[in-house]
């Protein structure tokens, strides 16, 4: 006979982490012309975010630890391939492609933010930057702005494709992990003779 039991998974914390930094992202993205405070602010929201997951991904439950998600380039790959043909092995906590979707959503947050603090420390000579921007000549700044524009588009990109992601994992392995990001549950199923 087969049961199935919710059991947690995401804790609080880490949920709080993904919403909040899926709306900061998205109140960043689209403020930067019109609502420079807001932005300015959603930006160091993000970076405090980030720092927060840095750190609880070494110290947080078993199931937000980088030690026990992140895996090899070739482990990703095959998993890809996997659900492509409907065979991907189902994962209690984050799978390959989450885990590296992980990582590259927060290498590019991080370029995000730091090339927007240097953009911010030219413009409004203000952040943590101002010294090093202070007499930096204009390509820095010009470099400072592409790349900041380039990775807040390449993140919203990302964005998308975990989204994607998350739709045919749920759909691959019959389950909502939208749902789940919510609460932090996933039904684990246990065959009893």
């Amino acid at each position: 006979m087969t049961t199935t039991q919710q059991i947690k998974v995401w804790d609080l914390p880490l949920r709080i982490f993904h919403w909040s930094l899926v709306s900061c992202f998205f109140i960043a993205y689209f403020t930067e012309d019109n609502f420079m405070t807001l932005h300015t602010y959603a930006g160091y929201t993000i970076i405090g975010l980030i720092i927060f997951r840095l750190i609880w991904g070494v110290i947080g439950n078993h199931h937000a630890r980088f030690n026990n998600f992140v895996c090899r380039p070739r482990t990703v790959r095959s998993y890809l391939k996997d659900i492509l043909y409907n065979q991907a092995k189902r994962y209690l906590g984050h799978n390959p492609a989450g885990a590296a979707m992980i990582l590259a959503l927060i290498l590019s947050l991080i370029t995000t933010t730091i090339s927007g603090l240097a953009i911010y420390a030219t413009e409004e000579m203000a952040g943590p930057f101002v010294g090093l921007m202070m007499n930096a000549p204009d390509f820095i700044y010009d470099g400072a702005e592409d790349i900041h524009e380039f990775f807040a588009n390449f993140t919203l990109t990302l964005v998308g494709l975990h989204i994607v992601g998350v739709l045919l994992a749920s759909i691959s392995h019959k389950e909502n992990l939208i749902r789940a990001m919510w609460t932090g549950n996933k039904a684990v199923k246990n065959n009893d003779s």
